[in-house]
């Protein structure tokens, strides 16, 4: 899978579980039903740290600078704004191209991170299973937490 696909994948499902998250929210004020609250809540939350997690990464191999990257996870917080922030990304070529696997004469090529980038890369289960089981520890942290708002609104 492409960073482009990728990017693309994730921008989709955090739009698709604001959906969820706003019918949920429209339940319990409108309805008085906030059984589904809770579900909607919690894997909007989860494909939010996914997507959070892909535009590092997608960043980061897309050679982005922190100001885009950290816009990218912003666009998250706005309902739907991931899709048009997408299509920007698209219009600009900034998900143009493969992972990076082999270092360049890029300067940014020799720094840590880049270097860390291309050992997961060239491991993609490793890099799968770090990155879901990260994703969940932070998610269960933020469980544990409690939802935004509090527990009772």
């Amino acid at each position: 899978m492409s960073p482009k696909r990728l990017f693309r994948t994730l921008a989709f499902a955090e739009a698709v579980t604001w959906t969820g998250l706003i019918v949920a929210l429209i339940l319990k004020y409108a309805a008085g039903f906030d059984g589904a609250l809770f579900p909607a809540g919690a894997v909007h939350g989860f494909v939010f740290l996914g997507y959070a997690f892909t535009a590092v990464l997608v960043g980061v191999n897309q050679r982005w600078g922190i100001g885009l990257m950290a816009f990218a996870v912003l666009t998250a917080i706005v309902p739907y704004a991931t899709i048009p922030f997408e299509l920007w990304l698209i219009r600009r070529g900034r998900l143009e191209g493969d992972w990076r696997h082999e270092p360049t004469e890029h300067p940014a090529d020799r720094n840590w991170v880049n270097r860390m980038l291309r050992w997961f890369l060239a491991r993609p289960v490793l890099l799968t299973v770090v990155a879901v089981l990260g994703i969940a520890a932070v998610f269960t942290a933020l469980l544990m937490v409690g939802p935004p708002g509090g527990r009772d609104a």
